[in-house]
């Protein structure tokens, strides 16, 4: 199992829209839960590591973008 490398200020496009439509994410606080923020609605929420690294879709670090697709 390869652990993603997820810091503060990184932003998510996960596979599945937040209820208020949008899908990127920044995240707040990383450990064995991360802490997200969602950018359309600014709606926080914590995320437990395992399940956050399987929403993947888009990873977007200081510029640059890796994708994730699994």
């Amino acid at each position: 199992m390869v652990i993603v490398p997820i810091h503060p200020e990184d932003r998510l496009q996960l596979k599945k829209k937040h209820p208020c439509g949008g899908d990127t994410f920044r995240v707040l606080r990383v450990g064995a839960e991360v802490r997200i923020v969602c950018e359309t609605c600014g709606r926080d929420m914590t995320v437990d590591r395992l399940k956050l690294e399987k929403a993947v879709r888009r990873l977007v670090k200081n510029g640059s973008e890796e994708n994730r697709n699994d």
